[in-house]
């Protein structure tokens, strides 16, 4: 990992792993910024379910659409962001994000404080050898300082229509 000089992150470099549903590419982690923040990109498939309904304890998530057109549920409320658009996910709030359309999305997720990048790390891990038991998430979930409500997916999933899982799923 490079350390904090100055540098261009090109569109094809960082790491790029598969969280199921969606992507994650990592262009800055929160050790490069002094723990300030992280940089995440997500590419995500049309009518892709990011993740459940959640909240953080410890880290504000701040989505930039590149391209395509992202939902979200912040609390009680539904809003939509397109390409250019920026939407604040404060920590403890439930929300779960989602490409509400039918071509691929790019969304440019800033965390802040930064670390939490190592959830996504920690989680494609675990997916890629099979669906990991409920429990393995939580713990880990529960050292990330996230809390799930998995059984909203099948209301947001039908109310959306959208789908949660791996696109052969």
């Amino acid at each position: 990992m490079q350390g904090t000089a100055p540098r261009i992150i090109g569109p094809k470099d960082g790491k790029q792993v598969d969280l199921g549903s969606v992507g994650a590419r990592f262009m800055i982690y929160g050790e490069e910024s002094g723990g300030g923040f992280s940089v995440v990109e997500h590419p995500m498939p049309p009518r892709a379910l990011a993740a459940p309904v959640h909240r953080h304890s410890r880290e504000d998530e701040y989505s930039y659409v590149l391209e395509g057109r992202m939902g979200a549920l912040l609390g009680d409320d539904v809003v939509y962001a397109e390409p250019g658009d920026f939407v604040w996910k404060p920590r403890d709030q439930w929300h779960t994000f989602w490409n509400a359309g039918d071509e691929p999305a790019r969304i440019l997720e800033i965390i802040s404080p930064g670390g939490f990048e190592r959830y996504f790390e920690e989680l494609s891990e675990l997916l890629a050898g099979g669906p990991p038991e409920p429990e393995v998430i939580g713990s880990l979930a529960a050292r990330y300082g996230i809390e799930f409500q998995p059984e909203r997916t099948p209301e947001i999933v039908e109310r959306f229509g959208v789908s949660f899982g791996p696109p052969d799923a």
